[in-house]
């Protein structure tokens, strides 16, 4: 299986977040992907490569405009105003969507403006890292097109978070989102995409929530208690042409093990298979771990190479890509894992 991976995901590196109202050192960081690249290079079987460039227009496929351009020169902005000491993070936001009615002209509005949270600040090297996040999944594409049965885009940061013009939970640029449609213009009629990060992916709802050409799945902590709280319920099942195509599975919080997990990831599996979707992009998420610090799942090592060979038995093109857990110690062989089984089903 080949592994898509870039250092220059390493450049974007956040100070804070804000945890229980405190500033807290941020959980995503790029020992992340250190420890996944570690473990996928002791295991073996795997061909680690570079990814290929793709540039800014694959973004504007799901991302509107002017948020990529708020991307691109958030940080130039942002330290003409405030100096290159902290990193650029949003402090008020707009209480309502119908209210976004105009861009203020000044960076901390902006920030605001596009953001849902405080937990994705910009550095001076964020975009570059955002970019080459996209390159690994696009790369990923491009081996599935080729005839690989499968791929992984080790990308960092994460994406699914990530709505059209709106950047939160680490998320800036929804790498899922662009694989999938992707896909789509690579000649893949129908694609599902499933989410088994912890958190909901509520940017890849958002994106497809009135499409009929791309499944969305997801299994999460239940959106009354987790982040990102507004989103995930399993009353959302699209609207207009999408009505239908969005399944949300959220688990309580704290009693989900193998023994609740399991039934759902199945009737997961069993909407792609109804749907007849031609590749499956995977938000792989990691969180789902009974050690992460700031998730509430149960799993164990033992549970991903299930979960592997249950996502391999659908015998569909599949692409994983990388999103969020945080055990980090622990990180690199989960996620081995998850490859693992899938591999046993070729």
């Amino acid at each position: 299986m080949k592994v898509i991976y870039s250092e220059k995901q390493k450049l974007h590196q956040v100070k804070y977040e804000f945890l229980g109202g405190e500033p807290t050192a941020c959980f995503e960081k790029p020992e992340r992907a250190d420890m996944v690249l570690n473990a996928i290079n002791s295991n073996g079987g795997y061909d680690v490569i570079e990814p290929k460039t793709f540039g800014i227009d694959p973004m504007l496929w799901v991302h509107t405009p002017d948020y990529v351009e708020f991307l691109q020169n958030a940080w130039n902005e942002w330290e003409a105003t405030y100096g290159s000491e902290r990193d650029a993070s949003p402090y008020c936001f707009v209480p309502a969507r119908h209210l976004r009615n105009r861009v203020p002209k000044d960076i901390e509005g902006k920030l605001g403006y596009y953001s849902f949270d405080m937990t994705a600040a910009i550095t001076k090297t964020s975009f570059e890292a955002i970019s080459s996040a996209v390159d690994c999944a696009l790369t990923g594409v491009e081996a599935l097109i080729s005839g690989e049965k499968a791929a992984f885009a080790l990308c960092r940061p994460p994406g699914h978070h990530a709505a059209p013009d709106l950047m939160g939970g680490y998320c800036y640029i929804n790498n899922a989102a662009i694989a999938a449609e992707g896909l789509r213009r690579q000649g893949h009629v129908k694609v599902a995409i499933l989410d088994i990060d912890y958190h909901h992916g509520n940017g890849t709802q958002s994106i497809f929530y009135d499409r009929d050409d791309v499944l969305f799945v997801s299994i999460h902590g239940d959106p009354d208690y987790d982040y990102p709280h507004y989103l995930g319920f399993n009353d959302e099942h699209g609207e207009g042409k999408g009505e239908g195509f969005n399944l949300n599975l959220p688990l309580p919080q704290g009693k989900t093990d193998w023994s609740l997990y399991r039934p759902a990831l199945e009737t997961a599996i069993e909407r792609i298979r109804r749907f007849g979707a031609e590749s499956l992009v995977i938000s792989l998420g990691m969180d789902t771990y009974e050690h992460d610090p700031i998730s509430h799942f149960k799993l164990k090592l033992e549970d991903y190479l299930n979960i592997g060979e249950m996502l391999g038995e659908l015998g569909l093109p599949t692409l994983f890509v990388f999103e969020g857990g945080y055990a980090v110690d622990d990180l690199g062989h989960n996620t081995v894992a998850v490859l693992n089984g899938f591999k046993s089903t070729y």
